[in-house]
C-alpha cells in the first residue's frame, strides 16, 4: 500500500467558476492561468497547470492536497460528485493554488524537491450546493470540498 508523505489544507478564492494549480513560478510555462480557461469542464490539464471547474461562481472552495509515495487507495466514487485524473509535469516541484481574480497564493504545495511526472486525482463533493449559493445569496466558504492527490508517474 502507499504511503502519505504529506498533506495540508488550502482554502481557494474561487472566481468565475474557476481556480488552478499550477508550477509556484509561472515564468517557463506555455500557457499561464488563467488563459485559455475552459468553462463547464471539471478538469482541464495545460504543461504544468490543472484548471478546476467549480459549480460555484464566486466563493472559497476547501482543498486538501496529498502527496502520495504510489497510487493511493481509490476513493469511493459514491462519495464525490465529480472526480477526474490526469497527468502534470512538475519543473520546480513546487505548485501554488492560482485564483482568476487574485492571482498566486501564498501557500506552495511540495511534491518532490526537483521537477518530475505525477498523476493526478481531483475529487470534489458540495457542487449542488455551490451551484444553489450562487444562485442566491452569492457566495459561501467551504461548501464546495476538494481533494487533490498527487502521486510519482508509473508507480
Amino acid at each position: 500500500m502507499a504511503e502519505l508523505v504529506r498533506q495540508q489544507h488550502l482554502d481557494a478564492d474561487v472566481g468565475n467558476h474557476g481556480f488552478g494549480l499550477q508550477e509556484s513560478d509561472d515564468g517557463e510555462l506555455p500557457v499561464p492561468f488563467p488563459d485559455d480557461f475552459e468553462q463547464g469542464g471539471f478538469l482541464n490539464t495545460f504543461p504544468g497547470r490543472l484548471d478546476i471547474y467549480s459549480a460555484g461562481h464566486t466563493h472559497t472552495a476547501s482543498v486538501d492536497v496529498e502527496v502520495w509515495a504510489g497510487q493511493p487507495p481509490a476513493e469511493d466514487p459514491a462519495r464525490w460528485d465529480e472526480q477526474a485524473e490526469a497527468d502534470f509535469e512538475s519543473i520546480s516541484g513546487e505548485v501554488a493554488l492560482w485564483s482568476m481574480d487574485l492571482g498566486r497564493a501564498d501557500d506552495v504545495i511540495t511534491l518532490a524537491e526537483s521537477g518530475g511526472s505525477w498523476r493526478v486525482r481531483v475529487s470534489c463533493t458540495g457542487r449542488a450546493e455551490a451551484a444553489a449559493l450562487s444562485e442566491g445569496e452569492g457566495t459561501g466558504h467551504g461548501v464546495e470540498k476538494y481533494l487533490v492527490q498527487f502521486w510519482p508517474a508509473g508507480r
